[in-house]
């Protein structure tokens, strides 16, 4: 048997999405806190996330990374974020999304000191993945806590924009404030946000009240555990790829990837309280958003994730400097975000998702030949049109996500299309590096990383498009 759930509009089996509990049996959210905090806490993750963009030569010969390699540097964080954002999403609304938020917040302080402890790839990296799990039971959490907070639809709009809004604001500061850290010690920039996000979490022992939907059951640990290793099987060859994409040890692990992602599905069809419900991919919306958020990582995470140390490299900005330059972007990104709440009832977010990934595609084609010409004034105009693609981006993904399932399994649709984007995101930090490393020169490999990123952009904004719900 299926149920219509009014709020979301769309099928849903029972077993996957009980009831909110009564309100009587939950206090009522203090609506401005819970928005403060959780938006804070996502801008602080967000911050730790994008921290090595501008450190990454600096960090790299501290550890003795090879350039190869320099992608698991920035791989880590999105893997554990891509990891458990699904099972931290379930959690959240079964077990508590208050306890859950908390848990990651402390973890995420806990997490980011030691990484600034690693001396060397590998432990470096284990930090990156721990902050990227713990990232994921904020980002997973906080919406969650946003929905419960804010049941009128116009005030729910307008939270998750500014959420969304401090997405980009944790990208925009995070670049600035390690670059700025750096002039010193990369390492002091991962202890002071450390700081930042145990200072969060002590205050939001006073300022969250507790929400759950609970559906019974155990936690989905087969599942988190096969999507785990699916997803790490994927970067590994991805990473590897770029030294032979026919040699033995990448057809391996892709062939890992698919046998894992199958028999996760298995588990998933199977699972009385399973991290998603399939059932949803039958849904337009979610397929929307869905795909929104993976294109998201591939074509415009990962093109900037690595662009800050090539422009280091090619064109001799100090760290600081890299860091102002990518200010534009993402400052812009957050400007942008921050505003697009007042398009609501003329542009549906679907619509401002394909506009933000043509923006992004035209921004990044005007790029071309910036680093073989040797100047940074040529990369200012598509900094300028792809921030404000991305703020469009940022601004209508959490909307999107949490319109896309029933209001009880906010945290379960947010994890899911975070757990899109930071999958595409792996894969395109790792495509981007093998494009620019294998392509016959830097600026050469550069030039046809963009050219595949606007392309990718280019399919995602006629695929959300397409996926329009049926009437």
């Amino acid at each position: 048997m299926t149920r219509l759930d009014r709020t979301a509009g769309i099928t849903t089996h029972p077993t996957s999405a009980a009831p909110e509990a009564p309100a009587s049996t939950q206090a009522i959210p203090r609506a401005g806190a819970t928005l403060a905090l959780t938006s804070a806490a996502t801008a602080v993750a967000l911050m730790t996330y994008t921290a090595p963009l501008v450190t990454l030569p600096d960090t790299a010969a501290a550890l003795h990374t090879s350039v190869s390699a320099q992608a698991w540097l920035l791989n880590g964080t999105p893997l554990g974020l891509a990891a458990l954002l699904l099972v931290a999403g379930s959690l959240a609304d079964d077990y508590g999304r208050r306890r859950i938020f908390l848990a990651g917040t402390v973890a995420l302080g806990i997490t980011t000191a030691l990484g600034a402890l690693a001396n060397s790839t590998w432990l470096f990296t284990l930090a990156r993945i721990a902050q990227g799990a713990a990232s994921a039971a904020i980002l997973a959490s906080s919406l969650g806590l946003i929905v419960h907070a804010f049941p009128n639809p116009r005030g729910r709009l307008h939270a998750t924009g500014v959420w969304g809004a401090f997405v980009s604001g944790g990208i925009a500061v995070g670049p600035l404030l390690a670059g700025g850290i750096a002039e010193w010690d990369w390492r002091l920039a991962y202890a002071v946000l450390g700081a930042a996000a145990l200072i969060v979490a002590v205050l939001g022992t006073r300022g969250l009240t507790e929400s759950r939907a609970p559906r019974g059951g155990r936690p989905d640990l087969a599942g988190a555990l096969t999507f785990g290793l699916a997803l790490m099987a994927l970067v590994a060859a991805l990473t590897l790829g770029r030294d032979g994409w026919l040699r033995a040890p990448v057809g391996l692990l892709l062939v890992a990837f698919l046998v894992l992602m199958a028999v996760f599905v298995v588990i998933e069809s199977r699972s009385r309280t399973p991290m998603i419900d399939l059932g949803l991919f039958r849904h337009r919306r979610f397929l929307a958003s869905s795909a929104g958020g993976l294109f998201t990582g591939i074509a415009v995470i990962g093109v900037f994730s690595f662009l800050p140390a090539l422009i280091q490299r090619t064109l001799g900005l100090s760290t600081l400097e890299t860091a102002w330059l990518v200010l534009l972007w993402s400052g812009l990104s957050f400007a942008v975000a921050l505003q697009a709440r007042r398009l609501a009832g003329r542009i549906s977010p679907r619509h401002q998702l394909a506009l933000g990934f043509a923006l992004h595609a035209v921004g990044v084609l005007t790029m071309l030949g910036a680093l073989d010409a040797g100047s940074w004034t040529r990369l200012l105009p598509g900094f300028i049109v792809s921030g404000v693609g991305s703020g469009l981006l940022n601004a209508s993904l959490p909307h999107l996500a949490v319109e896309s399932v029933p209001a009880t399994r906010a945290a379960m649709g947010s994890g899911a299309q975070q757990t899109f984007r930071y999958i595409g995101s792996c894969a395109g930090v790792a495509l981007t590096i093998a494009l620019v490393t294998s392509s016959g020169g830097i600026a050469h490999g550069w030039d046809i990383a963009i050219a595949v990123s606007a392309g990718l952009a280019g399919v995602a904004a006629v695929s959300v498009l397409a996926l329009r719900e049926r009437s």
